[in-house]
């Protein structure tokens, strides 16, 4: 390298740091050190007179389709608004797996819908798992851990998986055909301690999604044998009592402080009877992701400086709050709606405004809405959470 290049370089890389150093002392000062908003970058997108749209249309994508099973995917390229969290609608048809996979950059949360399905996960200390689920069961694969999805039985499963991060796809999805068929064969022949020509019939290309014979319903031992992941990976989410009661509807939720191993991701399902409202709300510290599994639903978004939207939302649909923002979820349909929800967080957090409200003195209240202590007065006393 010449001395001109040498300066150059360095002088640029200097440049660089700094400015990164500099990026990271305005974050930390802005940001108060508080680490539940440390990756949430300001979005031009929301920064705006009017907010911009919070809905996609999931269901009515083609997504990647081979054979009889599909994915269905929105991430920040079809839904820009969603930077905190991505998902996916996947169908697998029987004998059909999505192939050995990890997430560089995403832990998996995923609940399934319809039929059966079969995992097995790697785990950084060696240990492995397999565990089967069955309509409202839940899994959660920390970013980074290897893993599969295969249908169990003679009928299509399907499922829905909710990523930590809203660019997962484009980054961080890594198939195990597409990293042994670019290796040379001889490097993979040393590493396996077999001959070069046991890798001649492999996969030269990304297969996606596997298809063979059905699954035997009792799942063969691991190469490695008995040893098992020491946490859990599953949780029988719907098959247990609803968490909330209401006279308009129900909630289940899932977080780390029932499933240990879920520590960036929380799930919600919610069952709202025709009328009934999720009261206006939000979530200090976590981003919200919808899917409508089914009914119609009305979603309002609060964003400050007077901008609020309203978006309708059916079946298959998806809807993203940003992290703080007020929302509700009102039915507007004619029977039960139900909705898929998830968070990337690993604790669940709210504030309801009725308990915002009630959290206040009469006094308070009748100087911040200028209204007399007889209208004050009428407000709930307790969380309302749903109304009907």
């Amino acid at each position: 390298m010449s001395d001109v290049s040498r300066r150059h370089f360095l002088g640029g890389a200097a440049f660089f740091a700094a400015a990164v150093t500099g990026a990271v002392s305005s974050q930390k000062s802005s940001k108060a050190g508080d680490p539940s908003f440390m990756n949430n970058i300001p979005d031009s997108d929301l920064a705006g007179d009017e907010l911009p749209t919070f809905k996609f249309e999931l269901e009515k994508t083609k997504g990647k389709v081979i054979g009889n099973s599909s994915g269905k995917e929105a991430t920040v390229k079809q839904l820009p608004i969603s930077t905190g969290i991505a998902g996916v609608s996947m169908r697998l048809e029987p004998g059909a797996m999505r192939e050995l996979h990890w997430h560089a950059t995403a832990a998996e949360w995923a609940m399934v819908l319809e039929g059966r399905v079969r995992t097995t996960v790697i785990s950084p200390d060696g240990t492995a798992a397999i565990d089967d689920f069955v309509p409202g069961d839940v899994w959660l694969f920390p970013r980074g851990y290897g893993h599969m999805l295969e249908c169990l039985g003679n009928e299509s499963c399907h499922f829905v998986l909710i990523f930590d991060n809203g660019y997962f796809s484009e980054f961080g999805t890594f198939s195990i055909t597409d990293w042994m068929g670019h290796t040379p064969k001889e490097l993979l022949a040393k590493n396996f301690r077999l001959p070069v020509s046991a890798f001649e019939d492999f996969p030269k290309e990304e297969v996606y999604f596997g298809r063979g014979a059905v699954p035997p319903e009792i799942p063969d031992l691991p190469l490695h044998g008995k040893e098992k992941s020491t946490k859990s990976h599953k949780y029988e989410m719907l098959s247990k009592e609803p968490d909330d009661v209401f006279e308009g509807g129900r909630a289940w939720k899932v977080d780390s402080t029932k499933f240990p191993i879920s520590t960036t991701m929380t799930g919600v399902f919610l069952e709202l009877d025709p009328g009934a409202l999720r009261e206006l709300h939000w979530h200090p510290a976590a981003d919200e992701w919808q899917y409508v599994v089914a009914g119609d639903i009305s979603v309002t978004l609060f964003g400050s400086r007077g901008r609020y939207r309203i978006e309708t939302l059916h079946k298959g649909d998806v809807g993203y709050i940003p992290q703080g923002y007020g929302h509700s979820i009102e039915n507007v349909g004619t029977t039960t709606c139900k909705v898929l929800i998830g968070f990337n967080s690993g604790i669940y957090e709210k504030i309801d405004l009725s308990e915002w409200i009630a959290g206040n003195p009469a006094d308070v209240l009748m100087t911040n809405f200028s209204q007399p202590k007889s209208m004050i007065e009428k407000f709930p006393r307790d969380d309302v959470f749903i109304a009907k």
